[in-house]
């Protein structure tokens, strides 16, 4: 508790935290707000089409080329790529904590079958795998979140798998072995614990890697046309990328910014968990200068 205490200030002290926080603040109040401030259907043609920004009031952000009111897609696609970052980065958490747990823990023989699960999934590229897993079950927003999750998880298990077996030899596992602890309380009261620091991190890492991966999937005409996402918008709007670029800009910067919070603050929470690796960094000595 003293640890995460210590490591919560270190987070409130680091300027890119704050900077991470504010935007992504912005970012989950737009999402909230989003039925509030647009009740109607944001694919709704509302106006006229090529409305640029400022240009007329009703539609501060403009509209996209069917006549649908882009701030609206831009509110409300806050909530469908949230929700398909943060469920997908879950799933592949829950799968990555096991399986890395259980190879790190059991022994040799159940670290050997599992991994090499997990490099059968590693030989494909995870996001080709969820084209593929989409394409198969249909476009909706359950199987994106399904898809990139059962295809992001291989990177956590490996991680786990290496605190594990960092972590197993440790005094307070043998001492919780030899007051009769059983496998399941040692593996999640334990040793899991001590090993969340560089699992959190990651986490966030997911997340901007999901956000980034449902707009990838969403431009190539696999999201779910039932919502507007982020990714939805920039694939419309490339149609007409060279007369109202706009389109694709405003949606793209919004992805942008979202993920380089997500960046800031897992480089932020790194650092106030390994205050030893941050005062490595500023100790480093700078590059000599290149003689003449």
């Amino acid at each position: 508790m003293k640890r995460l205490l210590l490591a919560a200030l270190r987070l409130l002290r680091a300027p890119s935290a704050a900077v991470g926080a504010a935007i992504l603040l912005v970012v989950l109040g737009a999402a909230a707000c989003a039925s509030w401030l647009f009740p109607d259907d944001p694919l709704e043609m509302v106006g006229a089409p090529f409305t640029w920004p400022g240009e007329d009031p009703a539609f501060p952000a403009g509209t996209d080329l069917m006549g649908r009111d882009i701030l609206a897609g831009l509110f409300h696609g806050a909530r469908v790529s949230l929700l398909v970052g943060g469920a997908s980065a879950a799933i592949a958490l829950g799968i990555g904590l096991l399986v890395g747990a259980f190879a790190g823990y059991a022994g040799p023989r159940t670290d050997a079958v599992l991994m090499r699960i997990t490099e059968l999934f590693q030989t494909v590229p995870s996001f080709l795998l969820a084209i593929v897993l989409v394409a198969i079950l249909g476009p909706s927003l359950s199987t994106i979140i399904f898809a990139l999750g059962i295809t992001s998880w291989t990177g956590i298990a490996r991680l786990t798998r290496g605190e594990f077996i960092s972590l197993r030899e440790r005094e307070f596992v043998r001492a919780a072995q030899t007051l009769g602890a059983g496998h399941a309380r040692i593996i999640f009261r334990e040793i899991l614990p001590n090993a969340l620091p560089p699992i959190i991190v990651t986490t966030a890492v997911l997340v901007a890697h999901a956000i980034l991966s449902e707009a990838g999937l969403s431009f190539l005409g696999l999201g779910d046309p039932n919502v507007v996402s982020w990714g939805s918008m920039v694939g419309a709007g490339r149609e007409a990328l060279r007369t109202a670029w706009y389109m694709t800009a405003l949606p793209g910067l919004t992805i942008m910014a979202t993920v380089l919070a997500l960046n800031l603050l897992s480089d932020a929470i790194n650092d106030a968990l390994n205050p030893k690796l941050r005062r490595r960094r500023v100790a480093a000595p700078a590059p000599a200068a290149p003689r003449a």
